[in-house]
């Protein structure tokens, strides 16, 4: 509820590169900075770029220090956040749905639509998106096959602190990327429409 968001993202595997964390932060002021421990070109700002301000490749730290609570680190940066995780019923309904589902609706966004605009109530996690199109201009697909929610949350950054995880208003999003209202953890996968340089911005940070 200060109004800072952090989202963090590991994918062990990629087609474009190797594997890579990445951290995102949304200050108060509403400037995202993305950190990687790749290049720009082969993280996360390969698609949101054209919307962030800085792009940041450095170490970063991802460590489950008990079995429900993730640390993430951002060290260059002085940023650490301890998030606790959970299920509730309304998770668990949701896993089950997607243990059912085919493996071509994975793939079809009108599918995605429709099971977005269940979960985000279902959640309480506001508007939610698996389909649609990255500030870069390319389509993505986000299939979160396991969730859990965040139960607390602890943020400090080099001046401040925050423990008290909640909805900023309005809801922070990334061209059609909505970030949940409610912190949300996933395990699944995500794709995304093969760069087109005559069609899709290469920016990995917005122009100053």
């Amino acid at each position: 509820r200060s109004g800072d968001v952090i989202a963090t993202r590991r994918f062990p595997a990629t087609s474009i590169g190797p594997g890579y964390a990445s951290v995102w932060h949304r200050d108060p002021a509403g400037a995202w900075t993305f950190y990687a421990d790749v290049d720009p070109e082969y993280a996360c700002t390969r698609y949101f770029g054209s919307a962030v301000a800085q792009a940041v490749v450095c170490p970063l730290v991802l460590e489950w220090t008990a079995a429900d609570t993730l640390h993430i680190g951002v060290p260059s940066a002085g940023i650490t956040c301890d998030v606790t995780v959970g299920r509730t019923v309304a998770s668990r309904a949701m896993n089950l749905m997607a243990a059912g589902f085919p493996e071509w609706a994975w793939r079809n966004p009108r599918v995605l639509g429709v099971t977005a605009s269940v979960a985000g109530p279902l959640l309480r996690a506001g508007r939610l998106s698996m389909s649609g199109q990255t500030p870069n201009r390319q389509t993505f697909i986000a299939n979160p096959r396991t969730i859990w929610v965040v139960e607390a949350a602890r943020l400090s950054m080099a001046d401040r602190e925050t423990s008290d995880p909640g909805p900023v208003t309005p809801q922070a999003k990334l061209g059609d990327f909505f970030i949940p209202q409610r912190g949300l953890l996933a395990i699944g996968n995500t794709a995304f429409e093969a760069l087109d340089p005559t069609r899709h911005s290469t920016l990995v940070c917005a122009p100053n």
